[in-house]
């Protein structure tokens, strides 16, 4: 049986709408930490060091401008002295 890949393959708007939501989502991210910050009082050089980052790293994330990975959501959070759970009830409120 042979497999049609055209239905695999994005055609150009798909992809616009795929980088869209990843952008929207990392800009979304981005206010959840600042929110998180605010609320704990924090700056983001307090939150780097807390977290083992880099400041120049936390700030890109804080402004939408970074993909995140796993262990950089996690370092973040262990900064914040939260679980991921309680970043991500944050992150869906906004």
């Amino acid at each position: 049986m042979m497999y049609d890949h055209t239905s695999f393959i994005f055609n150009e708007t798909q992809r616009l709408a795929v980088m869209e939501n990843k952008v929207e989502i990392q800009a979304r991210f981005g206010e959840a930490l600042l929110k998180l910050i605010e609320q704990k009082g924090l700056s983001l050089r307090k939150l780097a060091l807390a977290s083992e980052l880099e400041y120049a790293q936390v700030q890109r994330i804080s402004k939408g401008k970074v993909n995140l990975e796993l262990t950089s959501v996690i370092a973040l959070c262990k900064g914040l002295q939260i679980t991921p759970v309680q970043f991500f009830e944050i992150y869906e409120s906004i």
